[in-house]
């Protein structure tokens, strides 16, 4: 008889040995995670709603952010069009979220150029531009790679194509590869609302 006690003593301890693996786990972003989140670099350009902008201006809303110029026939475009689809999707929750697109073509993106290009998107999206040793700088602190391509009739530019996630705080949280999803983006966007 003493056998049954000790058999069910070892289940139990078994069975709770088990129940951590049990426990739910907290939804994983998508994008890649920057381990531990750190500060944003901020910066100060010229935005396409007529205003000075710098991240900190945008406190208090997630920011996706991403690097291109209005002539991309390709990757801006669908990336832009992706967001504003993400953005859509969230309903309410979306004005919360601020999409900026920073050029890396100043010498055909000024704020006129941009401010259509977005609206065109989003017009709630704002374009940023700056002189081009401002823009360097800012590629240079994020680690955005951006050059002149010569094509026949003048150029593009060849650039990285990846969206930075930044919380509400200003921190440095994760950064989306380009072909994601909507669906990610809204998916990350709304575990950033809620942390």
């Amino acid at each position: 008889m003493r056998v049954l006690p000790a058999l069910l003593a070892t289940c139990l301890a078994s069975a709770s040995l088990a129940l951590p693996a049990a426990t739910p786990v907290a939804p994983a972003l998508r994008a890649g995670t920057f381990e531990p989140p750190r500060q944003a670099p901020d910066f100060t350009l010229r935005s396409s709603d007529g205003n000075e902008l710098s991240l900190a201006r945008l406190r208090g809303k997630v920011v996706l952010m991403s690097f291109g110029f209005s002539h991309c026939a390709a990757v801006c475009p669908v990336t832009l069009a992706t967001l504003a689809e993400a953005r859509r999707s969230l309903g309410k929750a979306g004005e919360a979220v601020q999409v900026v697109f920073v050029t890396v073509d100043p010498e055909r993106d000024d704020v006129a150029r941009l401010k259509a290009h977005m609206a065109a998107f989003d017009p709630s999206f704002i374009g940023a531009t700056g002189t081009p040793a401002a823009l360097a700088a800012m590629r240079k602190d994020y680690g955005v790679t951006a050059r002149k391509v010569p094509t026949g009739d003048g150029y593009v530019m060849d650039h990285s194509s990846s969206v930075y996630l930044i919380d509400r705080g200003g921190k440095l949280r994760a950064l989306m590869p380009y072909g994601r999803s909507a669906g990610d983006y809204a998916h990350d966007v709304k575990l950033l609302l809620g942390s």
